[in-house]
C-alpha cells in the first residue's frame, strides 16, 4: 500500500514528561545555535494528558534544568509538600506511624510538589509547541520502520477507519509513514514499540528482568475541614498479604486528594486481585477518615516498570532511543519516575543534536554519546544507589526489605558494597491454583469501595467499537485448556478494567475480552502466566481520557 510520508529530523513517540523534555531540549539546544530542526511528537491518547496516570509526588530537579524559569512560565506545581506521614498498617484497623528517622531518605519529599501529571504534561506540550515542536495527538505510532541497512527509519501510524473484520470502512485513512534521522520511544511503561525493539536488538541481554507493579489512583474531593494541602500518606503492610507494595494519599490543590495502591506483579497466589485489594485499602482508618463524605471524581490504573538500574536494558540502538519508563528509567525507591524520565529525554536530545548538528548529511546509525552521557548524569547515580531497593523488598518482604533499605538509604547513602538482583521473571511467579489459597473480597458498599465498570466509566474511557481487538491472543485455546485447570484463569483477577472474562454457555466456558473497558494499563501483557496476551495499540485517541489524573 502507498502510504503518505513525512520527513523530520527527529520523530518521537509518546507526549508524556520524557518525550515532550526530550522534544523540548531540542528546540532549545537549537534555537540557541540559530539551527532549524524539524522535530514532531505523536501521542496515541486523544489529547495529550489523556493517557497520562502517575500519584504524584514531583520532584523538580529536572525541570529547573530544562525551564529554570518554570514558576513564571505558569508550570502547574501549585502544590509543595509539607508533611511526609509513612504508616506501617498491621491489619484492617490498626497502624504505626513511623518516625521519618527510621525510614528510607528516599521517601522524604522536602521541595517537591504534589502534582497532576497530566496538566504538567500539558503545560509541558505548550512549551513545546511555543518552541517550534510539532505535536500531533490522537495518531497512535503501530509499527517500527526499519530502513535497509538495519536501523530504525521511523513509525507507522496506524489505520484510522479499520473494521472488526479487519477490512476498511468508510471513511477510512491509512496510517503515515513518519520518517527521521532519529526516533525516540517515551512511550511510557511497557511500550509495545519499545518491547519489540529491546527483543530486535537484544538490547537487555546484560540486564535483570525488568520487574513491575500496577498503581492504581482515585481523586477525591473531600470534606475542606478535613484538607490539609501537602500532606503526604505512605503506607505499607496490610491490605497486602499475598503482595509486596504500597499505598499513598496525597492532599493536592482544590480540596482533593488522589489516593492509591501500588501492588508488585510478582505476587504468587492466582486469586489475588489487585483491584479488590485497593478498594479494601480505603476502608482503613487511616485512609477513611479523610475519604469519608467525599465523593470520588476520577479512576485509572497503570502498570509501572520498577526493576530500576538493574533491569535498565541498553537504550541506544542504530536509529534511535529509549527513554523514560519505556527504558525503566523510574526509581523505586523514591516511588517516582517523571524527574528521570525528563532527566533521560534531555540527555537524549543533546545526544542527538551533536550528532546531527557535527554531520547533517550523514549523522552518526548509533547514539554511543548517550551512553557516555548517562553514564556520567545525576541520572545514572541517582539509580545505581538505588538498585538493592526492589530487590531487598522482592527477596525480604516489606517489613525487613524496608529495614534493609533504610539502613542502605540512610547509613550507606546507597552505596553498599554488594548489588542484591532478582533474576525471576513476575509472571512466572504464581503458584497452581490447587496450591494457592482463594480470596474472599468483601461487596463493595458504593460510598469508599466501588466495582469495576463503575470505576472505569470514571476513567472516560472509549473505543471505537467496531474495530480489530487491540488484545491479541497468540494461542485462543490457551485461557480455556490451561489457564483456567491451571491457574484459575487470572485475567479475571489481575486487570483493572473487567476486559477478561470467562462465560459459561451451554455448559462449555469461553474466554470472553472485553477490550471496550481498555484502560491502557499493560497488566495484562505483563502478568499472563502463559505469556499469550499482546498489548498492541488500538485505534488512535482510543482508551482513557483521564483530565486530572
Amino acid at each position: 500500500m502507498e502510504r503518505e510520508s513525512m520527513e523530520f529530523d527527529v520523530v518521537i513517540v509518546g507526549a508524556g514528561p520524557a518525550g515532550l523534555s526530550t522534544a523540548c531540549k531540542l528546540m532549545q539546544l537549537a534555537n540557541e545555535k540559530d539551527q532549524e530542526l524539524m522535530v514532531c511528537v505523536v501521542e496515541k491518547g486523544s489529547e495529550v494528558g489523556a493517557h497520562i496516570l502517575s500519584g504524584a509526588v514531583f520532584e523538580p530537579r529536572a525541570l529547573n534544568e530544562l525551564f529554570p524559569d518554570w514558576k513564571e512560565k505558569g508550570a502547574p506545581l501549585n502544590t509543595p509538600v509539607t508533611e511526609d506521614h509513612i504508616y506501617l498498617l498491621s491489619d484492617e484497623a490498626s497502624a504505626k506511624k513511623l518516625p521519618n528517622g527510621i525510614t528510607p531518605k528516599t521517601m522524604h519529599n522536602d521541595g517537591n510538589y504534589i502534582v497532576s501529571m497530566g496538566n504538567v504534561s500539558r503545560w509541558l506540550a505548550d512549551q513545546a509547541e511555543q518552541l517550534g515542536v510539532e505535536v500531533f495527538p490522537g495518531f497512535a505510532a503501530s509499527d517500527v520502520i526499519y530502513n535497509e541497512d538495519g536501523s530504525v527509519g521511523g513509525v507507522l501510524t496506524g489505520d484510522m477507519g479499520v473494521g472488526e473484520d479487519g477490512e476498511p470502512k468508510d471513511g477510512y485513512m491509512p496510517g503515515m509513514e513518519l520518517r527521521a534521522k532519529y526516533t525516540v520511544f517515551a512511550e511510557g511503561c511497557r511500550g509495545h514499540l519499545g518491547k519489540e525493539l529491546i527483543s530486535h536488538f537484544k538490547l537487555d541481554e546484560d540486564s535483570s528482568p525488568q520487574h513491575y507493579a500496577i498503581g492504581f489512583k482515585e481523586i477525591w474531593d473531600i470534606d475542606p475541614a478535613k484538607h490539609q494541602p501537602g500532606l503526604v500518606v505512605h503506607s505499607a503492610g496490610w491490605p497486602l498479604d499475598d503482595a509486596t507494595g504500597g499505598s499513598y494519599l496525597y492532599h493536592a490543590e482544590d480540596n482533593q486528594v488522589f489516593v492509591g495502591l501500588i501492588v508488585d506483579l510478582n505476587y504468587d497466589n492466582p486469586y489475588l486481585s489487585p483491584f479488590d485489594e485497593f478498594q479494601r485499602l480505603k476502608h482503613h482508618p487511616v485512609f477513611k477518615q479523610y475519604l469519608e463524605g467525599g465523593k470520588r471524581v476520577s479512576y485509572g490504573a497503570r502498570a509501572i516498570a520498577k526493576g530500576g538500574f538493574n533491569s535498565l536494558p541498553k537504550m541506544t540502538f542504530p536509529g534511535g532511543l529509549l527513554v523514560g519508563c519505556d527504558a525503566g528509567t523510574l526509581n523505586f525507591a523514591k516511588i517516582k519516575g517523571n524527574h528521570t524520565a525528563m532527566k533521560s529525554g534531555m540527555l537524549a536530545a543533546e545526544s542527538i543534536f551533536e550528532a546531527i548538528t557535527e554531520n547533517a548529511e550523514a549523522p552518526v546509525k548509533e547514539l554511543t554519546s548517550f551512553t557516555d552521557k548517562f553514564k556520567s548524569s545525576w541520572l545514572y547515580d541517582e539509580l545505581f544507589r538505588s538498585r538493592n531497593f526492589g530487590p531487598a523488598i522482592h527477596k525480604l518482604g516489606n517489613f525487613w526489605g524496608g529495614a534493609f533499605n533504610t539502613l542502605e538509604q540512610n547509613v550507606f547513602n546507597g552505596n553498599m558494597f554488594f548489588t542484591m538482583k532478582d533474576e525471576h521473571k513476575d509472571y512466572a511467579q504464581l503458584k497452581e491454583a490447587k496450591d494457592a489459597q482463594e480470596i474472599s473480597y468483601p461487596k463493595p458498599d458504593g460510598v469508599l469501595s466501588f466495582d469495576k465498570l463503575s470505576s472505569v466509566f470514571l476513567s472516560n474511557t472509549n473505543h471505537e467499537e467496531d474495530q480489530p481487538c487491540h488484545l491479541k491472543l497468540k494461542d485462543p485455546s490457551i485461557p480455556i485448556q490451561v489457564n483456567l485447570p491451571k491457574f484459575a484463569e487470572p485475567a479475571q483477577r489481575y486487570c483493572p478494567a473487567g476486559v477478561y472474562e470467562v462465560i459459561e454457555e451451554e455448559g462449555e466456558k469461553r474466554f470472553q475480552i472485553n477490550a471496550q473497558n481498555c484502560v491502557h494499563c499493560k497488566t495484562c501483557d505483563i502478568k499472563d502466566p502463559s505469556q499469550n496476551i499482546k498489548w498492541v495499540v488500538p485505534e488512535g485517541a482510543g482508551g482513557p481520557n483521564y483530565p486530572n489524573m
